[in-house]
């Protein structure tokens, strides 16, 4: 049995009305995901090109470490590609050649013993002043704590000369050698270090501490135990940071080692290995791909980390 509406003429406008515009429903989100496509394709492209181009030189900088000498002498990099020649002499000569030729193999240890401990030491001291300024209370704590951090303006060839004659002749600098450069390093990070631990530190809810004081924690406990594995990707940053900076140190490094190749970084000896005229440039080539091969590794090792802890302390939540 069928019903009809006691009034058509009324009752099917009302139907018509509420019936959706297929076509236009489509249009809109159609043109927007268009317009989403087109902008994601252009950011894409241009992430390709620049790419392209910051890579450029170091692609040419490898390509000319794995040439021939004579060829790299008479043609440009570029023409590898129609005329490929390869060859490792170039590295060999570096890594295990004469000593007026550029032997890296001493220096490349030198640099590991001078980055490893100028990293390690700043953090050590970082972390605890972080844990001191963001959580313990005692007066002046605001005020030191600007002066620290005011301390990242003071230019590094400022300090050289006075921290110089301070270990220059000593008994500690003569038993190791290495002192004075660990000592400089660490004293030229900490204020970075502790800025951006207390940062980080800060973000952490005070929840957590009081619950570990209110179980009986000391401040030794909440510091190992509850503080640091939380800034763990603070730490990591940082000691990207830290590392590269003294891994491609040379002012500092050929300052306080003072001429002796026996504790001089890498970077002392790649200054000098072109030569005095530039003549063993090829040589140059292979030593600085030398040299990227253990910060490479270090950034990739703690790359996961590296962004959370460049954005520690910028946003409170």
């Amino acid at each position: 049995m069928s019903v009809t509406p006691a009034n058509p003429a009324v009752a099917e406008p009302r139907t018509e009305r509420s019936l959706p515009d297929p076509m236009r429903s489509v249009r809109l989100p159609t043109a927007s995901r268009a317009k989403t496509m087109l902008g994601s394709r252009i950011g894409s492209a241009a992430a390709v090109v620049i790419a392209v181009l910051w890579t450029m030189p170091t692609i040419g900088l490898f390509v000319s470490s794995i040439r021939p000498e004579g060829e790299i002498r008479t043609s440009g990099w570029w023409t590898f590609i129609t005329n490929p020649s390869f060859t490792l002499e170039n590295y060999q000569e570096v890594l295990f050649g004469r000593a007026s030729s550029g032997a890296l193999a001493g220096f490349f240890l030198n640099s590991v013993v001078i980055t490893v401990p100028a990293t390690l030491i700043p953090l050590t001291f970082a972390t605890m002043a972080a844990y001191a300024f963001s959580v313990l209370r005692w007066r002046g704590r605001d005020t030191l704590f600007v002066v620290v951090f005011a301390l990242q303006i003071v230019p590094l060839q400022m300090s050289l000369i006075p921290l110089l004659r301070v270990f220059s002749g000593t008994a500690a600098a003569d038993a190791l050698p290495y002192l004075a450069v660990w000592v400089a390093h660490s004293a030229f990070a900490l204020p970075l270090a502790t800025f951006l631990l207390h940062n980080f530190m800060s973000e952490i809810p005070r929840e957590l501490i009081e619950a570990a004081r209110v179980d009986g924690a000391g401040h030794v406990t909440v510091f190992l135990r509850v503080m640091l594995p939380l800034l763990v990707p603070a730490i990591a940053a940082f000691a990207i940071f830290q590392f590269l900076w003294v891994w491609n140190d040379l002012l500092v490094g050929l300052t306080f080692t003072g001429g002796n190749n026996a504790v001089q970084p890498l970077t002392a000896r790649l200054s000098e290995m072109a030569g005095s005229r530039g003549q063993d440039w090829h040589l140059l080539t292979a030593g600085a791909f030398v040299s990227i091969v253990v910060p490479l590794i270090v950034f990739v090792t703690l790359q996961r980390y590296f962004v959370r802890g460049l954005l520690a302390g910028s946003v409170k939540g």
